[in-house]
């Protein structure tokens, strides 16, 4: 078995500390000017405050550049629109400047697809220790690449802490040019997603050539039977490659389920329904036959979980805030993040210079 060592975790996760900032912060001040982008020219720091900024734009992908630092030490870390990190806490010495890119999903719903609008535009939040930005520069994103986000509550971007799924902290593995467009949905199975208007029929068509669409859903396909699952799997991949797109398979995250002897060998920490279905078997049968990449993350969070044993795991998962083994904490959902990352690179799925590591 592999061992995870605390400090393996940590540099998975890139910080070990909160990594986002409450969605009430997220509000730019009204004084301040909010007028639309025309595409002219970026927009600046006059659109900020010291722990906000608001941008009047339209959906759509925007690049944009922070330059952090100030007269003091400082450590910056950044959050857009409904909680998702965008830029992992970063560390400028005193006097000192560092320039950080990335490219952010503006959307209506902001959120979860079956979710509230929420605010118009894009927005930015700064946490970290000793939050510092010397300025600020948003244009339109000209060829930026997407990855769609199809999966659950352990995926979409939550509204609330504590909660956090894994594609709320992938954004700040990625550099500019990459965005992420988590239409993760809470409560969602196979059946739900792909019945929905608000979901599927929502997505497909966003998708262009050349996409990423990472599809994790299983968790909540707790009564559909093995047929129907595997069926469903193949509706999602036909769809995503008509558009265009490229579809990639990835087995659900495990659940905080111990037996005695410290592994996670049972039904319900490996997402085997009660009708018997075997979700992560029938993931990884339905992308090898249909050619589809594949990121295990059954196997890899398993190995991870069971590493950490039963009390170093707890910080992985809402065990210590809510008793919960299925979702996420901000630190779990970021070391997870990281896995998917890893997956993406190994793949050739994205570039590897175009994400964060280490």
């Amino acid at each position: 078995m592999r061992r995870f060592t605390p400090a393996v975790l940590a540099a998975l996760a890139l910080t070990a500390g909160p990594t986002s900032v409450p969605a009430s912060a997220r509000t730019g001040p009204a004084s301040l000017p909010a007028s639309a982008h025309t595409g002219r020219a970026p927009l600046g720091i006059d659109h900020c405050t010291a722990t906000a900024c608001h941008f009047d734009v339209p959906p759509g992908s925007y690049d944009v550049r922070v330059v952090l630092g100030g007269a003091a030490a400082s450590s910056t870390a950044v959050t857009a629109e409904t909680r998702r990190a965008v830029l992992p806490e970063t560390a400028v010495p005193a006097g000192a400047r560092t320039a950080r890119t990335f490219t952010v999903d503006v959307r209506t719903p902001e959120g979860e697809p079956t979710g509230p609008d929420g605010a118009p535009g894009l927005d930015l939040a700064l946490g970290g220790a000793a939050p510092a930005l010397a300025d600020v520069r948003v244009t339109p994103a000209r060829h930026a690449r997407r990855i769609f986000l199809v999966g659950d509550s352990t995926v979409c971007d939550q509204p609330a802490e504590p909660y956090t799924g894994w594609g709320q902290q992938l954004p700040q593995y990625l550099r500019k040019g990459v965005s992420v467009a988590n239409y993760a949905d809470s409560g969602e199975s196979t059946v739900t997603y792909l019945g929905n208007p608000q979901l599927w029929d929502t997505v497909r068509p966003l998708i262009r050539h050349g996409d990423l669409v990472l599809v994790q859903l299983a968790h909540n396909d707790k009564t559909t039977d093995e047929t129907t699952y595997r069926t469903n799997l193949e509706t999602l991949v036909a769809g995503v490659r008509k558009q265009g797109g490229r579809p990639v398979l990835v087995t659900p995250v495990v659940r905080r389920w111990f037996n005695a002897d410290g592994t996670l060998n049972n039904p319900t920490a490996l997402l085997v329904n009660g009708l018997g279905v075997d979700h992560p078997a029938v993931v990884r049968s339905v992308a090898a036959a249909r050619g589809v990449p594949l990121i295990d993350l059954t196997a890899q969070t398993k190995a991870l979980v069971e590493s950490a044993g039963v009390e170093g795991s707890k910080a992985l998962y809402l065990y210590n805030e809510k008793r919960d083994n299925t979702h996420t904490s901000p630190y779990g959902a970021t070391v997870f993040a990281g896995l998917v990352r890893d997956g993406l690179v190994a793949r050739h799925l994205v570039p590897k210079g175009a994400v964060r590591v280490g």
